[in-house]
């Protein structure tokens, strides 16, 4: 989803593959199976491919949690992810997860009969964590928030507003985005682009440890001593895959004070504002974090954000540098110190469902904005949305997590509201654009941002990482039981 137009801020944090779960105190069942050491050995399932579906009956009694189907009251909101573009979609079963347990039954119960998928937040930009006639996997009841020290342990349940509530209470701070209602797992597996980004990096770089449910039912713990292959593909190597999450344990930082500010500018500035923004983020201190809107329509419009970690005495020199660069006045322009959990909810846009069609490109060096500006012309109602990246992201070397950009310059997210019935025609004018875009010199893609129709995908997404990443999956889900379309298995 998008954040709300009064704060033109960035979309983070969407589940890529509506991706994971949560995991609570244990509950009703019988105790799990765990392995916190040696990651198995590749292997071709020898057994044969089980036929029919899951005995619901029997996954019902071992559920703490609810089991909804297709025949139950309820199942009508159950099935429905963020996006009601996708409430076409049918799946043959909701499993309302409430502890790790209830999990590994699931998968336990569904492995190889039909596609299985965790939901956290839901907000998948291609419906994968609804899809038809698979298992989901509704993580919603394991989300927990347990701040202990400079250390938080949380469910993977758990959406982004009630982290930033806990967290903000007691004075500690988690680099993550901004959509107050996108599950804390999609983001972290895809990376986790935020507004704190450029100073203490990554969602996932702040990641030590996991508990993961994977393919064969067993409930692993890992981290950089334990399983090191599995938990650097976590970081970064997209929802979905791997297996089902259950609960992160996340190193904090002290809550920071922070300035926000906007710049809107007038009609036709648009070219010269994107490149005076490129050359003066790629210069700008990491305390400074910022993101540039470019809204389609005749005349174009642009407008930039962000927020700087620090007073607004020290952040004004910056902006006095940025509107020299760009040789435009702004129409307007503000600035306003604030507390860390006040900047998360200025930056926080709307709960509500919202229709979209979606997808993203990566800016790795400065592109031509007249270029870009073009793509933009007579498409009303679309946003490209510029977030920078930089900073303490680039501090890590690529091939050190599975997160691949962390050369960037910028991440660019561009997003159209569509309905059922313009939906196709909204999908070939955002793919026009990232085409042009990819024209223009921006290309690769950010997982999170998942699209269903972004050519050469797997690259797009993972660069160079990607046949580590397969071979992970091909190690520890040999028979594909968390295939989805783009899926690493895929």
């Amino acid at each position: 989803m998008r954040v709300g137009r009064r704060t033109f801020l960035r979309l983070a944090g969407v589940s890529a593959a509506g991706a994971v779960a949560a995991a609570c105190s244990p509950g009703r069942g019988t105790t799990p199976s765990t392995s916190t050491t040696s990651a198995p050995a590749p292997s071709t399932s020898a057994s044969p491919v089980p036929t029919g579906p899951p005995d619901w009956n029997a996954l019902r009694g071992k559920l703490s949690g609810d089991l909804v189907l297709p025949r139950d009251s309820g199942f009508g909101v159950a099935k429905n992810a963020y996006n009601p573009l996708f409430d076409n979609h049918t799946p043959a079963a909701v499993a309302k997860c409430a502890n790790a347990e209830d999990v590994q039954a699931c998968v336990t119960a569904a492995a190889r009969r039909l596609p299985i998928a965790a939901r956290g937040g839901g907000h998948s930009y291609a419906g994968y964590s609804a899809p038809d006639q698979g298992l989901v996997l509704d993580l919603g009841k394991l989300s927990s928030v347990d701040v202990q020290g400079d250390r938080v342990v949380v469910g993977a349940g758990a959406r982004l507003k009630d982290v930033y509530a806990a967290l903000g209470q007691a004075g500690r701070s988690l680099p993550a985005g901004s959509c107050p209602s996108v599950g804390i797992a999609g983001l972290t597996l895809g990376g986790g682009i935020g507004v704190l980004t450029r100073k203490y990096g990554l969602t996932c770089d702040h990641l030590e440890s996991a508990r993961i449910v994977t393919a064969d039912g067993k409930l692993r713990t890992v981290s950089a001593g334990s399983e090191p292959d599995l938990f650097w593909a976590l970081r970064g190597g997209g929802g979905g895959n791997f297996g089902v999450v259950t609960s992160f344990t996340f190193r904090t930082d002290p809550a920071p004070s922070v300035t926000t500010f906007s710049l809107k500018f007038p009609s036709g500035a648009a070219d010269d504002v994107l490149n005076a923004w490129q050359s003066w983020i790629s210069a700008a201190p990491r305390e400074l974090w910022s993101n540039l809107v470019i809204s389609g329509g005749s005349p174009v419009q642009v407008r930039v954000g962000g927020c700087y970690v620090g007073s607004s005495a020290a952040l004004t020199p910056l902006l006095n540098d940025f509107v020299s660069r760009s040789g435009a006045t702004p129409t307007s322009r503000s600035a306003r110190g604030m507390g860390y959990s006040a900047a998360m909810d200025y930056f926080s846009g709307s709960e509500d469902r919202q229709s979209f069609v979606a997808s993203s490109r990566i800016i790795t060096r400065p592109v031509d904005g007249g270029k870009v500006t073009a793509l933009a012309a007579g498409k009303s109602g679309m946003d490209l949305l510029i977030d920078s990246l930089g900073g303490a992201v680039s501090d890590v070397a690529p091939t050190e997590t599975a997160f691949w950009h962390r050369k960037a310059i910028a991440s660019v997210q561009i997003y159209a509201p569509a309905t059922t019935r313009n939906r196709e025609a909204v999908a070939r004018s955002v793919a026009e654009v990232v085409s042009g875009l990819a024209a223009a010199g921006a290309d690769g893609g950010y997982v999170n941002y998942i699209d269903p129709e972004l050519p050469d995908w797997a690259a797009a997404y993972y660069g160079d990482n990607v046949a580590r990443l397969k071979q992970i999956a091909k190690t520890y889900d040999p028979d594909a039981v968390f295939r989805f379309a783009q899926g690493v298995t895929a």
